[in-house]
């Protein structure tokens, strides 16, 4: 079989071959209870990671999301006891408005998106920093069931965050495959210069796509909030790395145009079963980033669609 025909079903291979792998190495992984809390241990890394899909499926990057949803747990925890329940939609429209402005500065300021989403991470950074005084917030454990109790609940045994994660995928999965917006994202991945020549408003779609971006960030933030009961400027540190490897992984190149987010939920349970490979094996964290570093090389080696590239610099 052709290399090339072969791509696209490396994700669901590679994650058939290490779920075999780990269950070798301790038999228990297979059992419903482990993988169930498997699943729900990496729904919020892959609440992150589907906000970058849309942005790479696009051919650009956001490196910005780790440190937006880091400021989120802060602005969640300090806005909790202000506005109760409406912190929700408060903290979400932070996140956008930070997505906001690196569409903005990658759009019309023409400045790359790796540089522009780093800068406005470094900005979240600060505000997160400035406004935990740089120490750890902790939430009202009544006033946080109150509120989001929904969000660490079950139903029918099954974690509500994966429940989440799965809406949001359904919601995101749908304006891919069967909205207007979705049809110019796989435009502008495909081929920005043909899709502006198309008469395809390309600028403003792109700026849609970061401000998205920004704000399931924030989502992820708040998850991460209301499982640990309170905020930090770097409760989400070491994130960033594994979910860029979710979206790689799972089949959507930094070139763009193809994969999605349903790719990126193979990519998330791949990662899943790695980290499990790794606990199992006693693999220290700072280790885990050395393995997340190799596998991050090899996904971009084999998705990215070299045809796209003058050069590699």
């Amino acid at each position: 079989m052709n290399f090339d025909r072969l791509r696209p079903h490396f994700p669901w291979i590679t994650l058939v071959l290490l779920t075999l792998a780990v269950s070798a190495i301790n038999p228990t992984f297979l059992a419903p209870a482990s993988l169930l809390q498997m699943v729900a241990d990496v729904s919020t890394l892959f609440v992150m990671a589907l906000g970058i899909t849309l942005v790479i499926y696009i051919g650009g990057i956001d490196l910005s999301v780790q440190s937006v949803a880091n400021m989120t747990t802060v602005l969640a925890t300090l806005a909790l006891p202000v506005l109760g329940a409406w912190s929700l939609p408060a903290v979400l429209l932070v996140g956008a408005v930070m997505g906001l402005a690196s569409g903005i500065a990658s759009t019309r300021l023409k400045v790359p998106s790796f540089i522009a989403t780093l800068a406005i991470g470094g900005v979240a950074l600060s505000v997160g920093q400035y406004a935990s005084g740089q120490r750890a917030l902790f939430m009202d454990a009544e006033m946080r069931d109150r509120e989001f109790g929904w969000i660490i609940g079950s139903t029918a045994g099954v974690p509500n965050e994966i429940l989440i994660a799965g809406a949001l995928l359904a919601v995101l999965l749908f304006i891919e495959r069967r909205t207007t917006l979705g049809r110019a994202l796989k435009a502008i991945g495909a081929g920005e210069p043909a899709a502006a020549a198309a008469g395809l408003p390309v600028g403003r779609y792109k700026i849609a796509v970061y401000a998205i971006s920004g704000l399931i960030a924030a989502f992820a933030g708040l998850l991460f909030s209301v499982k640990l009961a309170g905020g930090a400027p770097n409760i989400a540190e070491g994130f960033l790395l594994p979910a860029i490897v979710a979206v790689l992984i799972g089949g959507t190149p930094l070139t763009g145009g193809v994969g999605g987010v349903l790719n990126t939920l193979i990519g998330a349970l791949i990662v899943a079963v790695i980290r499990t490979g790794m606990v199992y094996l006693e693999v220290p964290p700072q280790a885990q980033q050395i393995v997340f570093g190799g596998v991050l090389i090899v996904a971009i080696a084999l998705t990215i669609d070299r045809s796209k590239l003058a050069m590699v610099k």
